[in-house]
């Protein structure tokens, strides 16, 4: 399996500029207080992991810290699913962007812990209870539904099978 990119949606929440430009400014400290706190920082009550991928147009290492929802087989998870919301925008979220066009590229940092993993997109039935899932834990991701008709992708991060 592989990243598929829905089409954009037509209506969706946008960050005013301005909010978004200081998103930008603020990257730096706040990669710089997860990797300080990492692993007691949270979202809608959800672990932060850090994402790292290569710019679909750059090339150049990007980061991301998104909520997680790890798939707990193990003392210790070796899958993850984060879901590309972009907080209910029209628009995919540039990770996952850069994802879909470099998937032997990406890791995540969860705790101390910097894991290769190989992403793919869930679909279907899959995807259906994945999201059922998601809401029932974090509530909020349910209500970008309201605001966005886009197919909001769910990804699955298996850690590579040479990284364990």
């Amino acid at each position: 399996m592989s990243i598929v990119v829905p089409p954009r949606g037509t209506r969706g929440s946008e960050i005013p500029g301005l909010a978004r430009g200081l998103m930008r400014v603020m990257q730096g400290p706040y990669h710089m207080a997860f990797q300080r706190f990492g692993d007691r920082m949270r979202v809608q009550g959800r672990p932060l992991v850090e994402l790292e991928t290569v710019g679909a147009r750059s090339g150049s290492r990007r980061q991301a810290v998104v909520g997680s929802f790890p798939e707990i087989a193990a003392a210790v998870p070796s899958s993850w699913v984060v879901v590309a919301s972009n907080a209910g925008s029209a628009r995919h979220p540039a990770w996952f962007l850069n994802m879909a066009k470099n998937p032997d590229q990406v890791w995540i940092t969860t705790g101390k812990r910097r894991v290769k993993v190989r992403p793919e997109t869930l679909e279907g039935a899959e995807r259906d209870r994945a999201w059922q899932k998601i809401t029932a834990l974090a509530p909020g991701y349910g209500r970008y539904l309201e605001t966005t008709d886009c197919v909001i992708p769910i990804v699955r991060l298996r850690q590579e099978p040479n990284e364990a």
